[in-house]
Parts: structure tokens; C-alpha cells; sequence
């Protein structure tokens, strides 16, 4: 297992890194939009689609939504995302409680939109953006939001089994510890300090990316946690077997669909990407 997960990630990688820095806007928003509708595929399997028709129909229908939303004012995508993440917030807390407010398989592909299309319109937000801070690349920026998923991934990894006892929902992911969390967002914080010296911001920019890193480091958690929610109501371990020793596409950016749109909107909104 260790060594498909090895191999999968070696190919990946570059794969993904030619994208971000190789393509040009047009290109990027058609290649992170191909990653999402693959997300949708699953997704349908998660909301309980089974009929490979039903799964392909609902890919294409988020390539609709995408194709939507791509001219629609990104203020407004973002600050939904925000509301939407609150309340994914609220139904993780009451499961296995309030499921039926969710578990039909129209109410949970309608969750599918606002967990996948955010992402696209953020990531692609950022690519188009320029960074009004410093002298850092928006290229750079996308690399930092996956650098947080990534710290606070490895900070929950090795913090939950050193002091993982209390466990953080353990109806939703048992594996997941309230010491998982705090490490991972120790992680994230130390390097949202570092990355603000190293690029010379102010003190109070420092400040301002620490906190906003931070948030993000815990909204990334939330998306984790609903998607292992969405499976087990479904009766799944993984969201598909496309990645060899990971899983599917969302087991693989399930953090960073809900970190991604709430990192662009508090750029957005403090005026450092315009």
C-alpha cells in the first residue's frame, strides 16, 4: 500500500505542478475544472448514485454549473461558500443526528455543487489575480493553500499519534483527535509566519496571514470530516479506487475544496488579490 501511494503521488505531482505553472488562465481553469468534474463523479457515487449514467450525468451537470458560475461575480460564489461551510459545520456536529434533512440523493448532490464549484471559481480566482502585498507570485499563492492542507495534514498526523486520546467526532472520522487538530494548525501557523518574514511583509500583514492561515487550516478539517460523513452514511471507505494507495479524487482534495474558497475570499476581501 505504502508503495502505491508512493508511486501515485511521484506521478501526480509533477502532473499537477506542469498545470499551475505551465498553463496559462484559459488552460488552467479547463484543467482544474476536468480535476473537479472527476470530483463530481464521485460525489454522485457518495450521494448514492450507482447507475455509471447517473455518475457521468452529474460530472457533466457540474461542467454546467462551472460553465455558470465562470461569469458569475466571484464576491458573491465566495461569501456562499463561506455560508455554506457553516453550515456543513453544523450538520457534521449533529450527525448521525438531522440525516434526514441530508440523506436523499438530490439534497447530497446539491451539496456536491457547493463543495466543488467554490473551489474551481477560487482556485481560478487566484490564478487570474494579482497579489497587491508583496512581490509574490499568485502562482505562489495557489502552492501556499495547498501547503496548508499539506501542514496541517502532517502536523495532525504526527501530533494525533503522539496525544490523540480525546477524539474529535468520532461518528464522523474515528481516527481524527482534538491533538491532530492543534498540531496541524501549530504547523500552519509557524509557517504562515515564516513565509510572512520571508517575503517581507509588515508585522501586521504577518498577523493578518497567521490568523487567515489559521482559519483556513480549521475550515480544511471541516471539509475532511464532511466528506468522511458523506461515506460512511453511504457505506463507503473510499470515494472511488481511480488513485492507487489513495483513493479517489476527493479523498484526495476533499480539504482543499472547502480551504481553497475561503482562503481567495479573505484575500479578496482584504484587498490583497485584485
Amino acid at each position: 500500500m505504502l508503495k502505491q501511494r508512493i508511486i501515485t503521488a511521484v506521478i501526480l505531482a509533477p502532473i499537477f505542478l506542469s498545470g499551475v505553472f505551465l498553463l496559462n488562465d484559459v488552460y488552467f481553469s479547463w484543467f482544474i475544472a476536468l480535476i473537479i468534474a472527476i470530483g463530481g463523479w464521485e460525489w454522485a457515487n457518495m450521494s448514492g448514485v450507482e447507475s455509471p449514467a447517473g455518475r457521468w450525468g452529474y460530472a457533466f451537470f457540474i461542467l454546467a454549473v462551472i460553465a455558470l458560475v465562470s461569469i458569475t461575480s466571484v464576491k458573491l460564489v465566495l461569501i456562499l461558500a463561506v455560508a455554506w461551510w457553516l453550515l456543513a459545520l453544523l450538520l457534521i456536529v449533529n450527525y448521525p443526528e438531522k440525516t434526514e434533512y441530508w440523506s436523499s440523493p438530490l439534497v447530497r448532490m446539491l451539496m456536491g455543487v457547493f463543495v466543488l464549484v467554490p473551489a474551481w471559481k477560487g482556485l481560478v480566482f487566484i490564478r487570474e489575480s494579482d497579489v497587491t502585498v508583496s512581490e509574490l507570485s499568485n502562482l505562489w499563492v495557489i502552492l501556499y493553500i495547498m501547503f496548508i492542507v499539506w501542514g496541517a495534514d502532517v502536523g495532525a498526523y504526527f501530533a494525533g499519534r503522539a496525544f490523540g486520546n480525546k477524539k474529535l467526532a468520532p461518528n464522523v472520522s474515528p481516527g481524527k483527535s482534538w491533538a491532530g487538530v492543534y498540531g496541524g494548525l501549530v504547523v500552519v501557523f509557524l509557517m504562515a509566519i515564516g513565509v510572512g518574514v520571508a517575503i517581507d511583509l509588515s508585522f501586521t500583514n504577518v498577523i493578518l496571514l497567521s490568523a487567515i492561515t489559521l482559519f483556513t487550516g480549521i475550515v480544511s478539517v471541516i471539509g475532511d470530516l464532511l466528506e468522511s460523513m458523506l461515506k460512511r452514511h453511504r457505506g463507503i471507505k473510499d470515494s472511488s479506487q481511480l488513485l492507487p494507495g489513495h483513493g479517489g479524487i476527493m479523498d484526495r482534495i476533499d480539504s482543499l475544496t472547502a480551504a481553497i474558497p475561503i482562503f481567495a475570499c479573505a484575500l479578496y476581501l482584504l484587498g490583497w488579490l485584485r
